[in-house]
């Protein structure tokens, strides 16, 4: 038998969440209230408590479900016994559009505009598998030490900013993701 309290509470807190999304895009990550979302999804923001226990519980939250989102995009190359390179040019490319699709969770997630939020141990979990995965295909064509890691995530995650910030809806850094590829492969081997 399905409880439907349950299903409800969680179609609610999803309504939550897809309603801060929508506010984040609109206002910025910090440029809303919870009186603003209550209002958003026809609750009293102390209703919403039911739901989240306080505003950075419900950032955790689409943190977690950015990674979640990330991680599906990123299915293909975890699965995929191509050759690393391959995988790292195709996960680098799908990132890279995966960022600059939505500004907001690009903030939420690469950058600490919120400093009050810190993600919880479960949510990095999630954002940890990615970076595993790259890691773990950066080992295949050479030495993958901290350096390499954070080198790789710097360019990458710096082009998708760029990008955002300088050249909305442009080509501008999304044309030079095969370079910044092709130049950190042949320092990593």
């Amino acid at each position: 038998m399905v409880d439907n309290r349950a299903q409800r509470h969680e179609l609610t807190k999803q309504r939550i969440i897809d309603a801060a999304w929508q506010l984040s895009r609109d206002r910025g990550l910090t440029g809303w209230s919870l009186r603003d979302l209550g209002a958003k999804v026809g609750m009293r923001a102390p209703s919403l408590y039911v739901y989240f226990p306080g505003k950075d519980a419900l950032y955790d939250e689409m943190f977690a479900q950015g990674n979640r989102a990330l991680l599906a995009a990123w299915a293909e190359e975890l699965a995929s016994d191509a050759p690393a390179g391959q995988r790292l040019r195709s996960g680098a490319h799908k990132f890279f559009d995966f960022a600059v699709a939505d500004p907001a969770r690009l903030q939420l997630m690469f950058l600490r505009v919120i400093p009050s939020f810190e993600p919880s141990s479960a949510s990095m979990a999630l954002a940890g598998r990615v970076l595993d995965a790259v890691t773990a295909a950066l080992a295949e064509v050479g030495p993958a030490d901290q350096h390499v890691v954070d080198l790789w995530t710097a360019v990458i995650t710096g082009l998708a900013v760029q990008q955002v910030s300088n050249d909305p809806g442009g080509r501008r850094w999304a044309d030079l993701v095969d370079t910044a590829i092709d130049r950190l492969l042949a320092s990593a081997g």
